[in-house]
């Protein structure tokens, strides 16, 4: 797969403007009950920029926070889910759109600048009405066409994305998971945004469905020129697709830089467990799992959250947090031993 979608050699992606620019970012989902406060810190003091025309990655086991992080990009949380702290900043082209401060700007530039490719498309295709009442419910008050104009437009754009125009009479349960997953990402991508947020597009499709999915999603952003958050815990989807790769572990980031960079020479050990634990050709190892699990982020460890199952942790990893610092590899990384740690 990798193969298929890379383009090779791998260069840093033009540095014309940051499309998305966070700092120090907090979000928690907080609860308040007969005088008993409990935060679980789901995305915890988070800062990054996301570049014009890239697609950056986004990885971590389960419950690492990367859902509860973008759906706070997306300015879509609900209570019990608060921002706490820091920044996001969207920049459309003209000034920058403070996604807490300015909630007017940021509704007006939903869908038609900023669009979100959920996980799983029956979230998103309402099983009793047919296909088309979802583009006309979500895209039509943003285009400024007539109905005739708005249907031809929708038309047009689902013939280059490979969908036969007939499949907007159909309801979501007469087509296959994966054509149904490849009109998600029409649908989120008809209004052409600048920004689109990948929500584990590929979860439960079989490899092949998977790779025309990948393909499609390259094929839309490199038309369009769109700046793309994907987020998976499939590396070697990561691999196949991402420009730029950051690394999630209970709420913080662990590691960032090109993907190439990262799957060359990882820097975190984290990281090193995540890029050792796929598969290869011809490769008849055992390979050794990484012991313990997740911290509780209601009540994480103390210094760096990953340092009860690290390899290499030292009583330094125990009493301070690692900042995110450069990183031999031209990219970041939050750790005192960076890029001691090999998998053998």
């Amino acid at each position: 797969m990798q193969n298929l979608l890379r383009k090779a050699p791998l260069t840093l992606v033009e540095k014309s403007r940051d499309t998305l620019t966070i700092d120090g970012l907090k979000c928690y989902y907080v609860n308040d009950y007969f005088g008993v406060r409990r935060e679980i810190r789901a995305v915890d003091d988070i800062s990054l920029t996301v570049r014009k025309n890239e697609i950056y990655g986004i990885a971590g086991e389960s419950s690492s926070g990367k859902t509860s992080l973008i759906k706070t990009l997306a300015g879509a949380i609900r209570p019990p889910m608060r921002v706490v702290g820091g920044t996001v900043n969207f920049n459309f082209g003209g000034e920058p759109i403070d996604v807490y401060g300015e909630p007017q700007k940021m509704r007006a530039a939903r869908w038609r600048h900023l669009s979100y490719i959920m996980q799983g498309s029956m979230n998103v295709l309402n099983p009793v009405r047919r296909v088309k009442h979802a583009f006309n419910d979500f895209a039509f008050r943003h285009m400024n066409l007539d109905p005739v104009a708005f249907r031809q437009r929708v038309e047009a754009h689902l013939a280059r994305l490979h969908l036969d125009p007939r499949v907007l009479e159909a309801f979501p349960h007469q087509l296959s998971g994966g054509m149904r997953q490849r009109l998600t990402i029409a649908l989120a991508t008809v209004c052409e945004p600048e920004f689109i947020i990948a929500d584990e597009p590929t979860t439960a499709l079989d490899v092949i469905v998977q790779q025309d999915v990948l393909a499609t999603i390259k094929d839309v952003q490199t038309r369009m020129h769109s700046s793309v958050i994907f987020v998976t815990h499939d590396m070697s989807v990561h691999a196949a697709i991402t420009d730029r790769l950051a690394i999630m572990y209970a709420g913080r980031l662990a590691e960032e830089g090109l993907t190439q960079a990262i799957f060359d020479n990882p820097q975190h050990p984290y990281t090193a467990h995540l890029i050792g634990s796929l598969p290869r050709i011809g490769d008849t190892r055992t390979r050794r799992s990484l012991q313990g699990k997740p911290p509780a982020l209601s009540d994480p460890p103390s210094g760096c959250r990953f340092h009860p199952r690290c390899p290499i942790a030292v009583d330094r990893c125990s009493k301070e947090v690692p900042v995110m610092q450069p990183s031999a590899t031209g990219g970041r990384v939050a750790c005192f031993r960076a890029g001691e740690y090999k998998i053998q």
